[in-house]
């Protein structure tokens, strides 16, 4: 018996193939030309793999400090993968504590906090941004790893994820742990946040990769003076740009090592997405 093809389903697998194209391409170029000089990447007629297989590009990237760009890059890569865990758990204790809070808790205008909060989703951040960079510096942050950090902790699309998952428990859970004598933060300590690990997982690799591909706050809030000590990685590249002494190959490398930390979050991640994807058609 043969089966009739559905035209939707045609159209939907054409579309992913497209978009798969778009975005595996340039990954797919780049990785051979990581390995040629400079006059072989723009050759023509242009060949996948190289003549002369040259390891320079990467060697180039260990002794930048040394030249007029004044860069550390593997120091910055450590800069920015630092910042990131940093920033992931500060910012999963503080919107998971401050969600069973209002998920849980009762306490005098409750619902006016939340509001107020909720009101703070709908602000887009370009607009608040010289108010923040003058809250930060009267707070005297600025060219410290506190302000690449501290900023952007509390997020109100976080709590409202965290919010809602806790809203999904049984009240039961509360009441046995208070008959057994648990004050609200052990119940939390001890009954929610064990269960939470899918949540956890899936919203801490999205403040990694916020935090890991911030490039405006760094610019504006660490100057130029202190930047060989709290230089990003979006900031590296920039001046790779700006310059074109390093050459498009050492580009091409430093682009690829910057990849791997990102790239190890989503295998780790991957099925826990699969779960809290899941975990979202659970009624």
């Amino acid at each position: 018996m043969k089966h009739k093809l559905n035209p939707t389903t045609v159209v939907l697998n054409i579309i992913t193939i497209i978009v798969l194209i778009m975005i595996f391409l340039p990954i797919f170029l780049m990785l051979p030309s990581m390995f040629k000089n400079k006059i072989e990447i723009f050759s023509y007629p242009w060949h996948f793999f190289p003549n002369e297989f040259t390891i320079d590009n990467f060697s180039r990237l260990v002794y930048l400090e040394h030249t007029s760009m004044g860069v550390n890059f593997f120091k910055s890569l450590f800069m920015t993968i630092l910042v990131a865990l940093m920033a992931v758990t500060l910012s999963l204790t503080i919107n998971m504590v401050a969600a069973y809070a209002f998920a849980r808790l009762k306490f005098p205008g409750k619902k006016i906090i939340w509001l107020m909060v909720m009101f703070t989703m709908f602000i887009p951040g370009i607009t608040i941004l010289i108010t923040s960079i003058r809250v930060v510096s009267e707070l005297k942050m600025l060219n410290t790893i506190w302000v690449l950090v501290i900023p952007g902790l509390v997020s109100a699309y976080n709590l409202f994820f965290f919010r809602q998952f806790f809203l999904g428990f049984p009240v039961d859970l509360d009441e046995a742990a208070a008959i057994d004598g648990a004050t609200p933060f052990q119940t939390f300590l001890h009954v929610y946040l064990p269960l939470s690990k899918t949540p956890m997982i899936i919203i801490g690799a999205a403040i990694f990769m916020g935090y890991y591909n911030s490039y405006v706050w760094p610019t504006l809030t660490i100057d130029q003076e202190h930047k060989g000590l709290f230089q990003v990685m979006t900031v590296v590249y920039n001046i790779f740009c700006d310059r074109q002494s390093l050459g498009y190959g050492a580009v091409l490398a430093a682009a690829f090592i910057a990849m791997i930390p990102p790239l190890i979050i989503f295998i780790i991640v991957q099925r826990y997405i699969k779960d809290g994807i899941q975990l979202t058609g659970m009624k």
